[in-house]
């Protein structure tokens, strides 16, 4: 199948665009169309997967297949240029950079792409984009997600979640002078996988406890996940029914993932959807839980050859199961999406060591902005200090105060920020002490993160804006460390081990410190940046 798009405009600066052109390739067993874009000289990219933000925009060799995997993380058939431009596919594509990076190559299994032009610059053609592809709903979280602090039991708690560890843990949130907010109970806190009742060892009151944690105003959320133990009843029971996802032989599929070997609850299908909210509205009604962190759903756990009611891709399979989160849109939390932007869903970037380099913090703000760009607004930076277990798992594990400190200066002008190591039992004195600074500065700028939540649902722009999508004509592209909340506050956390100053890039206008002091832009300037010090600057 060959289809052509007529691309054809003036760039910014008068220059008459380049037409992208598609061609067809034939292979033994597929036809697969290709699309070849030329990049200009200095535009740039971004888009597709939330987790390659640390390479956006993109550079030569880059390149991604939303076909086969988004990275353990959302993502969005989308790409958007710094001219102005920007393409849109309905279903998932394959994407890279050629080596001399002056080419763009898309690739596609049967589908069409749609493409924009015209719109200026990066936030024209996001914002053209999103009007048309996945529009503002309207609806946002409930407003306790942004204006306290967020408390996870995963890596305080890990496998083992109990009442008795629960409520402790709440009373020492209080405790600790820490404001009281939504609560989540993560994995293990149930019988089986699909038998979403709790474990009665392990929890002998469940209502009580909600009841006591809802007393000290907290809001309690649930960890689930579409995947079914296999040795079970409802296994059997899901089976006979169909509402499971069959392989290509149409038995019930059985898939390895990081807790073991389940099958997939087909959420394609009104039955089992309908099974699911089930689960969920009960769990609300026996003992009141708020919300739901709906995990899993990644579009590599479903093989293209599966059967679905819905006759999906495995993108829309994860697609699927985040829409079963619309349904409870106040408390809700997702780490993989897909086509979803716009929608009152919370947004995690994904688990992330507990170190300072690739998958630690130096990947929170290039992918929290890649978030933005991909429609998801109201995101969650992951864990202070690191989600992912098995940094703490690790025999040669060794805590790093300093790394705490800066994770959380990091996340905290971010729209959700969220604990779950305990800062007051894991530093000292002193480090927690800058902990509570930070937490002082983001209670100061919550009624500025709940406008620009309440204006996002609305208009559907990111929160965390890159550089270029507020100054456009500033050449500051490639600016990675540093962001903007909204348009007027410029954060620009530090996250070098060890460093005591850092660089700002300064667009035009005056920007005011916290500490008074003024700078004229546009310039670069060397700020200090102790280790008790986050540096964000207001326009004036």
């Amino acid at each position: 199948m060959t289809h052509s798009v007529n691309n054809a405009y003036r760039t910014p600066n008068g220059a008459n665009m380049p037409t992208i052109t598609s061609l067809t390739t034939s292979r033994t067993d597929q036809k697969d169309n290709l699309c070849r874009l030329e990049i200009l000289p200095n535009e740039f990219w971004w888009g597709g997967a939330v987790n390659d933000g640390v390479k956006m925009p993109f550079g030569p060799s880059y390149n991604r297949d939303l076909r086969r995997d988004h990275g353990g993380n959302q993502a969005s058939p989308l790409l958007l240029s710094s001219y102005g431009r920007y393409i849109w596919s309905n279903e998932p594509f394959a994407v890279c950079i050629e080596d001399e990076g002056d080419r763009l190559n898309i690739e596609l299994e049967g589908s069409h792409f749609i493409s924009g032009q015209g719109c200026d610059n990066l936030a024209g053609a996001f914002r053209a984009a999103s009007a048309r592809f996945f529009p503002a709903s309207g609806q946002m979280p409930d407003p306790l997600n942004f204006s306290a602090p967020q408390y996870n039991s995963w890596i305080e708690m890990q496998y083992e979640p109990t009442q008795e560890k629960i409520l402790r843990y709440a009373r020492e949130i209080l405790e600790n002078g820490l404001p009281p907010g939504v609560l989540m109970i993560d994995d293990n806190w149930f019988e089986d996988h699909g038998n979403w009742r709790f474990d009665p060892l392990r929890f002998p009151d469940p209502a009580e406890m909600v009841r006591s944690l809802h007393a000290d105003g907290f809001a309690v959320v649930l960890w689930v996940s579409p995947f079914i133990s296999p040795d079970s009843a409802v296994f059997r029971s899901l089976s006979a029914r169909n509402l499971l996802v069959r392989n290509a032989e149409g038995t019930s599929a059985v898939r390895e993932w990081w807790n073991g070997h389940s099958a997939l609850l087909d959420v394609t299908h009104p039955d089992g959807i309908a099974w699911m909210h089930m689960q969920l509205d009960s769990l609300t009604a026996a003992f009141g839980i708020d919300g739901y962190k709906f995990d899993a759903g990644d579009p590599e756990f479903v093989k293209p050859s599966d059967i679905t009611y819905g006759s999906v891709s495995p993108s829309g399979y994860c697609q699927a199961w985040a829409e079963i989160g619309l349904q409870y849109s106040r408390f809700n939390e997702y780490r993989a999406c897909w086509k979803l932007g716009g929608q009152p869903l919370v947004q995690r970037l994904r688990d992330k060591l507990h170190a300072w380099g690739t998958n630690g913090l130096a990947d929170i703000i290039p992918n929290g902005i890649a978030h933005g760009l991909a429609g998801y607004s109201f995101i969650c930076p992951d864990m202070v200090g690191g989600g992912d277990i098995g940094s703490f798992t690790d025999p040669e594990f060794l805590f790093d105060q300093e790394l705490f400190v800066r994770t959380l200066q990091c996340s905290i002008l971010f729209p959700i920020v969220q604990f779950s190591l305990a800062p007051w039992r894991v530093l000292d004195a002193t480090h927690w002490n800058y902990c509570q600074d930070a937490i002082r500065t983001r209670r100061n700028l919550t009624g500025r993160i709940l406008d620009l939540a309440a204006s996002s649902a609305s208009t559907g722009e990111p929160i965390v804006r890159h550089m270029a999508y507020v100054f456009p004509d500033a050449g500051l592209e490639q600016v990675k460390d540093q962001f903007m909340l909204g348009d007027r506050i410029l954060v620009a956390p530090v996250t070098a081990q060890g460093a005591l100053s850092r660089t700002v890039r300064f667009p035009s206008g005056t920007w005011t410190g916290t500490d008074g002091d003024t700078v004229v832009g546009p310039c670069s300037r060397d700020v200090p940046a102790p280790l008790s010090s986050l540096p964000w600057y207001v326009a004036n």
